[in-house]
């Protein structure tokens, strides 16, 4: 994919290591994203719901998925296209995310939840790229 060559080098890839929820009814989510030079990406206030949902899909199971979830997979067939990547970064106070598509063309989709994005990336097994300025180191216990 041609798209953004030159800013991957901005990003590091990361892997999901752990997803829950920051209250103890499951309101608000926390996921914890790792480098692998081991250092930390640490993203809460998204729903518990888009929480339970990842912990679904990173464990493999595609039984529950939300009707959004089959509208984009029909769409990226009829349109011949498939989720590659995405990036998360800041914006002003919040996290977004660009989904990059390629196919018969080259997609990017700007500007959207980070939570929506990387729930996305892990149904999908796609990668995950964080720009390098929210990487932290990991922190002993």
């Amino acid at each position: 994919m041609k798209i953004d060559q030159k800013i991957d080098s901005d990003y590091e890839s990361v892997k999901i290591t752990h997803v829950g929820f920051v209250d103890p009814y499951g309101v608000e989510g926390i996921l914890v994203m790792r480098s692998v030079d081991n250092k930390e990406f640490h993203m809460r206030a998204f729903s518990g719901e888009v929480a339970k949902h990842i912990t679904s899909f990173v464990n493999g199971q595609r039984d529950t998925v939300p009707t959004v979830y089959n509208m984009l997979e029909e769409i990226c067939e009829i349109s011949e296209m498939l989720l590659v990547k995405i990036k998360v970064y800041e914006s002003g106070s919040v996290l977004r995310a660009n989904l990059y598509f390629t196919g018969k063309k080259d997609v990017v989709m700007r500007n959207y939840r980070a939570s929506d994005a990387v729930a996305l990336a892990s149904f999908y097994n796609t990668p995950i790229l964080v720009r390098k300025n929210l990487l932290k180191e990991k922190m002993e216990a």
